[in-house]
């Protein structure tokens, strides 16, 4: 017989219907075409269905493992918000034209073509695609962390890297950039490499598919290509969401005094940043942006959070 306790959304739930809410006014303001808006729509209607289903059960008893999978869901639905960025913004003009061109201004060539072309050893690049793929262990292992060594803490951590992701998600949404991996290409490379940036418009929602053709034979290199081909798309370059989330994670470590996880993972997280721009996946300005909007979101999320939530759970 279960007993019942009291009915409550988690902040990050509540966060999530906030986020479904705002996302659901751009589509129907947006105007795709009612296949696409009844989709994306739709998934709204099926996600909210899951989060209350979670939280009737876990309100019947305060099963840690009940608890634990209302975390491990929203978790999950960051992989389907993600690439749904595209899917909702491909209607709008790309403006990776405007980024290329402030870097250009900024440094006075690009920074991603440069790097990759004068650092083109094996051993390196090997390192570079291991380190952008340890932004997702770093995620999930850190959560880990938080949750079982301080499970109060835990509750404003996982706000704080639901909430800025929701953040980086809108910005993707509304200022359309694909990265340099995808621009380069199209753009050509002599033009690239002259200075010369184009507009493109909205050829991305016609031509998604990135085009991985460097032919190096590493093992990161290929598992990089294979985990992008199989659920990236030409969005969400700036800011880095991958520079922003981690530094995120790394001031909640240091919030907390884990020295000894912060300086294990600084090695890590400093080849993560430079990977982000080392594999094209970004601008160097994308990196500034990610960490200039990372101590933003620290501060404002652990505000929202205490204003808003500091309530028992």
């Amino acid at each position: 017989m279960f007993k019942k306790s009291a009915f409550h959304f988690l902040p990050a739930e509540i966060f999530t219907f906030l986020y479904i809410l705002l996302t659901s006014i751009i589509i129907i303001v947006f105007k795709h075409n009612a296949q696409v808006t009844s989709v994306l729509l739709l998934n709204r209607l099926y996600i909210i269905g899951g989060i209350c289903f979670l939280a009737l059960i876990d309100s019947y008893k305060r099963v840690w493992i009940i608890r634990f999978s209302r975390y491990v869901f929203l978790g999950i639905l960051l992989s389907y918000w993600y690439p749904e960025t595209f899917d909702i913004n491909n209607i709008l003009q790309n403006r990776d034209y405007l980024l290329a061109s402030w870097e250009q201004h900024l440094f006075g060539f690009q920074p991603a073509l440069v790097f990759a072309n004068n650092f083109s050893q094996h051993w390196f690049s090997e390192l570079m695609n291991m380190s952008y793929l340890a932004y997702y262990p770093i995620i999930v292992v850190t959560g880990l962390y938080f949750y079982f060594r301080d499970s109060k803490y835990f509750k404003l951590f996982f706000f704080s890297v639901i909430f800025s992701f929701y953040l980086y998600y809108l910005i993707y949404i509304l200022f359309p950039t694909a990265g340099p991996q995808y621009y380069y290409i199209v753009n050509g490379f002599e033009d690239v490499k002259s200075g010369v940036f184009h507009q493109i418009g909205t050829y991305f929602q016609y031509h998604q598919v990135l085009v991985n053709d460097d032919g190096g034979t590493g093992f990161f290199l290929k598992l990089v290509d294979t985990t992008q081909l199989a659920g990236e798309r030409p969005t969400a370059a700036f800011p880095s969401s991958h520079v922003g989330i981690t530094t995120l994670i790394m001031m909640h470590i240091f919030n907390k005094k884990y020295f000894w996880v912060f300086g294990l993972l600084m090695p890590i997280y400093l080849c993560l940043i430079t990977a982000t721009v080392y594999i094209q996946a970004h601008y160097l300005i994308d990196v500034i942006a990610g960490l200039l909007s990372a101590v933003l979101f620290y501060f404002v999320s652990g505000r929202v959070y205490r204003k808003l939530f500091l309530i028992k759970q």
